[in-house]
């Protein structure tokens, strides 16, 4: 009852302290928030609901949450794995066709839910750095898990809309006003938390659940934002500590295994008890499953051409993708239940999984030459999918064929998953050529989301993308 009283007070707390950004973080009014920092932080007992506070934001957040207005969904549509059924969305139909307006709701959920975690995630590394009360481990624990989030949400925010503002405090007058942060400055930042959070870290799971971070998970994303920067040597070492992990990981041998909860191929996952507890289901799954009985409230199909992609053993056809025989559309099924309020949970929110590893390790030996092993990398993931290893029928592919494979083996993997594939045409300079030629639409300015124009009404200093 006492851990029970507590997490209902803390709630109360952080309603009032971490949450007060509420719908942007560029106008947060004066806090009157001391007493409020003291009683959080005076306890590890309230410090650590605390940070429970922010994974559980992340199930509710827009970015983060699966749900429509959600990196997955609506950077999906912006690459070229999932389309809207109908198109009486206008706002979600203009992520599809690449011409999103300034004004558009969904782009402000996306900014604006994840300066709120970041909001909340400079909160605790304040009151923490402040807090007299609490031991030095926990203090460390908790610092490692906030700038890892801290670093996941910029990492994610850049890669959407370039230059942005970089949030490092609660001090609500230096924030009104932050002009926007070049890119690379940006990325040193992330980097900075990263290798902060992988020291701090430890290896193992908190609670003995892969909804909590541990150093691997950091390792996990530095070894993606080095593949971005196109640091093959450092993509290739931290992908390779996640690999080498083998007691805490494994590639799963049965696909329907793989977005279970706590699977031993999870890296990072949400819990959907981040909604309260009144369902137990992801929200990729209620949105993402067509039921064959309520199929006239789907809203998103899988491309015919994705679909097209996979050999017809391959098992990820067989698991991942289902077809609705009514609508006659294909769509997502890596996670098999729609909707559920029963415990325990079955399945969990994938963010980062160890399959994504092997690929990064794969394109980065690709880029260093390292052929034989890059081929064993993706062999791994191809022998999961029950299909032919390119060892055995093209051992002497070349550099740029081999690549080519990767990019391909990425989408049929990842997709709907966190707009891996918008990500992996941007930063390879490949969406104009792919995107161009669907899209007579399509501006090579439209590789950048535009800052809302709320956020700039608000805020002189922001600056907008161009094309927009």
């Amino acid at each position: 009852m006492k851990f029970k009283y507590n997490h209902i007070i803390v709630t109360l707390l952080l309603s009032v302290y971490l949450f007060s950004s509420c719908e942007d973080f560029v106008e947060v009014a004066a806090p009157e928030n001391k007493m409020v920092r003291d009683v959080v932080f005076e306890n590890e007992g309230t410090a650590k609901s605390a940070m429970t506070g922010i994974y559980n934001e992340l199930f509710r957040a827009e970015f983060s949450n699966g749900q429509r207005n959600s990196i997955t969904i609506l950077s999906g549509f912006s690459g070229d794995n999932i389309s809207n059924i109908y198109d009486t969305n206008i706002e979600r139909i203009q992520f599809e066709q690449n011409e999103i307006i300034p004004d558009n709701s969904g782009n402000l959920s996306i900014w604006s839910s994840a300066y709120n975690i970041i909001y909340m995630t400079n909160s605790l590394l304040e009151g923490l750095e402040n807090s007299g009360g609490i031991s030095e481990q926990v203090k460390t624990q908790l610092e490692g898990e906030a700038r890892f989030i801290r670093a996941f949400s910029y990492f994610n925010l850049v890669n959407l809309y370039s230059d942005i503002p970089l949030l490092l405090t609660t001090d609500y007058e230096e924030n009104q006003l932050l002009s926007r942060t070049p890119m690379s400055e940006v990325y040193e930042e992330i980097i900075n938390d990263l290798l902060l959070a992988e020291e701090l870290l430890g290896g193992e799971f908190p609670e003995n659940e892969r909804t909590r971070v541990n150093s691997y998970t950091a390792s996990a994303l530095l070894a993606r934002v080095y593949l971005y920067l196109e640091d093959w040597d450092n993509a290739e070492t931290f992908s390779s500590k996640v690999i080498e992990a083998t007691s805490n990981y494994e590639i799963l041998n049965d696909p329907e295994e793989v977005f279970l909860a706590n699977s031993k191929e999870a890296i990072w996952q949400i819990s959907p008890l981040g909604g309260g507890g009144l369902s137990t289901h992801t929200n990729e799954g209620n949105l993402l499953i067509v039921d064959p009985v309520l199929s006239f409230l789907a809203g998103i199909e899988l491309e015919e051409e994705l679909a097209a992609i996979f050999d017809q053993e391959d098992k990820r056809l067989a698991n991942w993708i289902g077809y609705d025989s009514g609508l006659e559309v294909f769509f997502a099924h890596k996670y098999k239940i729609r909707n559920s309020n029963d415990y325990p949970i079955e399945e969990y929110s994938m963010v980062m999984r160890l399959a994504e590893q092997y690929l990064i390790r794969a394109e980065a030996r690709a880029h260093l030459g390292d052929l034989p092993e890059a081929l064993q990398d993706i062999d791994v993931i191809r022998e999961r999918a029950g299909i032919s290893l390119i060892s055995e029928i093209s051992p002497e592919i070349g550099q740029q064929a081999l690549l080519d494979i990767i990019m391909l083996e990425r989408r049929k993997e990842l997709f709907t998953e966190w707009g891996h594939r918008w990500f992996d045409l941007k930063r390879t300079g490949r969406a104009g050529e792919v995107l161009g030629s669907q899209n007579p639409l399509w501006e090579a300015t439209d590789i950048w989301y535009p800052i809302p124009s709320e956020e700039r009404m608000r805020n002189p200093n922001l600056s907008q993308n161009e094309g927009y």
